[in-house]
């Protein structure tokens, strides 16, 4: 992988309903969405102008699950709403050992002399939950859980630098791509009816015929209304450890020996929601509390008085 100056074009149809010579959610994305996938081993290398990285994985597994996050009845991995013309699928890939490195590249505007950054870890998973519109495809809204267990992990100085240093020359191509993602971010949705297998599908998966009104409060409890992304750490023992030095003549100089640090974090979460609107309600958010709710009535004022302030204008 390689990354770009300029953010790509969106990627449009589903290829998959494209192939099968279909317009909308059907047969060909449930078979594929069915498929059990299990990798011995897999690299990742991503470019860039600044650094170079690596991401290994041993015993990927990729597979559908329900909304509680078990394997069962493939049909009760997606839920359809008719009415809304949307489905919600749930994925999840697990693996044994991920291993990341990240090194400067000869023309980047890193130091000369770096060191790289290594990380390994044990066993994690990814959650996936995805809102599609049955008529074409498009993915309406995603959610991206990244979990991990116990994870220690070793730093010195200059890889905590160029760790900051390669995060920084992302940041502009990552804004880019924002700043597109929010430019195509649909304000509503267009409501179509679903195929004529969905209603079908759903009297297999539950016996019954369920009506539209069952369905749509099903969908409701597992719909995401944005994107978002997380991540969860179980335990995360961060050592950071002091490693500059100078040599004069075979002679270490006086100061040479540093320090160290130890930090550990329990159940360390992460959220990320890249949509969410400046005083937009946040009950739906993964971890809300009432102390958000102060927070939610400070960002509306601050709000109100700033398009107050652009209708002066």
């Amino acid at each position: 992988m390689r990354t770009c100056e300029e953010p790509r074009p969106p990627n449009g149809q589903s290829p998959i309903a494209l192939a099968a010579g279909q317009s909308e959610y059907g047969f060909a994305e449930k078979v594929v969405e069915g498929m059990f996938i299990v990798v011995n081993s897999i690299t990742i290398k991503i470019h860039s102008k600044a650094f170079h990285a690596s991401f290994e994985l041993w015993q990927l597994q990729g597979y559908s699950v329900n909304p509680n996050w078990q394997q069962s009845d493939l049909r009760l991995t997606r839920i359809t709403d008719p009415q809304r013309g949307e489905v919600l699928t749930f994925k999840e890939l697990t693996w044994q050992t991920l291993r990341i490195e990240a090194d400067a590249t000869d023309n980047g505007d890193q130091d000369p002399v770096t060191t790289p950054l290594r990380l390994i870890t044990n066993q994690g998973r990814i959650q996936i939950s995805l809102k599609r519109r049955t008529k074409d495809c498009n993915v309406v809204a995603s959610k991206l859980m990244f979990l991990l267990d116990d994870l220690l992990w070793v730093l010195t100085d200059s890889q905590l630098k160029a760790m900051m240093k390669y995060a920084e020359s992302l940041s502009e191509a990552m804004e880019k791509s924002a700043q597109q993602r929010k430019s195509l971010a649909p304000e509503s949705v267009q409501i179509t009816p679903p195929a004529p297998s969905t209603q079908q599908s759903w009297s297999q998966s539950f016996g019954v015929s369920p009506s539209a009104s069952s369905i749509g409060q099903y969908f409701d409890k597992h719909d995401m209304k944005e994107s978002s992304y997380h991540l969860l750490i179980s335990r995360l023992d961060l050592h950071i450890c002091d490693d500059s030095h100078t040599r004069e003549s075979g002679t270490l100089k006086h100061g040479m020996l540093g320090g160290a640090m130890q930090l550990t974090f329990r159940r360390m979460a992460f959220d990320y929601y890249p949509f969410h609107r400046a005083g937009d309600a946040c009950k739906h958010w993964v971890r809300y509390s009432e102390a958000m709710e102060t927070r939610g009535q400070w960002a509306e004022k601050l709000v109100s008085e700033f398009q107050s302030k652009i209708e002066k204008h």
